[in-house]
């Protein structure tokens, strides 16, 4: 009956989260989830295999990592004594765990593979030739992947091997569940609106008045290992949508780039992100057309400051853009 209500609640909250568009994911995000396991176990034990029906709550401590506490309790396992008249008995039980987690790919809709490891206690009883519940503490590791429906919800397939401590026994679980995620960082609050400022451009007098080129750049700064915008920088983006909206056979390309703190490919991942968070705020929140621009990254390789000191690696870790137009 408790796991019936489980379900219930997490069957409420996938309907409820999904009517709420300002949840996201990303840093500071919590997930719950409700799963089911099949039980594979070491044939040492004297156990039929079985199915692990439980839930599951986790907080991202980034935008890639969480910690995951879990909760499930075992179903249609049997033990079998080896030596009457112990006999066939139903095997009850639970496995509480404690688990970090790695996604790999960029928060938001689609595919996410993560990997896992980390500690569980299983708890049960009815086993061969043992009086009273059998205790065992395992080490877990894990792997598969969630699909974002949505910002909110989301399904997932995964696959547990756990190694006993006690019994020096090891077993492992296929399962697939089903989750909401809410309450992150990674969608920006929308910044008020700014009246955009633009250079007042002189007329020419002639009888044929002739073009001249106007400009806007961006220069948008980052926090270290970030590539959320900061609320301080969406007038600068806002000017730049107004711009390219005035002039609309415009387009520019976004370009991210880091400080030289960390791996090439970690930064390479990091500028990307970086330059799609902006991307992302002009069409999304400024509504200028996607096919008007490119976002790319370009890592460690082009700083404009010396990376040996902090001031320099925070000019570094950088978007730009720029927008050149003729006006009459």
């Amino acid at each position: 009956m408790k796991l019936k209500s489980t379900l219930g609640l997490a069957i409420g909250s996938l309907l409820a989260a999904s009517s709420f568009g300002v949840f996201a994911q990303g840093q500071g995000a919590v997930e719950t989830e409700v799963f089911a396991k099949r039980y594979f176990v070491d044939s040492s034990r004297d156990m039929d295999n079985g199915n692990l029906f439980g839930g599951s709550v986790g907080y991202f401590l980034t935008d890639d990592v969480s910690l995951n506490l879990s909760y499930g309790e075992y179903h249609d396992t049997h033990s079998h004594d080896r030596f009457p008249p112990s006999g066939r008995k139903k095997v009850k039980g639970s496995l509480s765990a404690l688990d970090a987690v790695y996604h790999f790919g960029t928060p938001g809709v689609g595919l996410r593979p993560y990997v896992s490891a980390g500690m569980g206690h299983q708890s049960i009883s009815n086993l061969p030739a043992r009086t009273g519940r059998d205790h065992t503490t395992f080490a877990n590791i894990g792997a598969g992947a969630k699909y974002y429906f949505t910002e909110n919800v989301f399904a997932k397939a995964s696959v547990d091997g756990m190694h006993g401590f006690d019994n020096h026994q090891s077993e492992w679980m296929a399962g697939v569940g089903v989750g909401v995620n809410f309450g992150g960082s990674t969608k920006p609050v929308a910044a008020p609106y700014v009246e955009p400022i633009v250079a007042p451009v002189e007329p020419v007098v002639y009888e044929e008045v002739a073009a001249e080129p106007v400009r806007v750049e961006l220069d948008v700064k980052f926090d270290f290992d970030k590539s959320n915008v900061k609320q301080d920088s969406y007038s600068d983006i806002e000017n730049l949508a107004e711009f390219m909206k005035q002039f609309p056979e415009t387009a520019t390309t976004v370009e991210g780039h880091t400080d030289s703190v960390g791996n090439a490919t970690y930064n390479q991942k990091l500028s990307e992100r970086r330059a799609g968070a902006v991307r992302d705020a002009l069409v999304n929140q400024y509504g200028v057309e996607a096919n008007r621009i490119n976002a790319v990254g370009y890592g460690k390789t082009r700083p404009v400051a010396d990376n040996a000191t902090e001031a320099g690696r925070a000019v570094n870790r950088r978007v730009e853009a720029a927008v050149e137009a003729l006006a009459q």
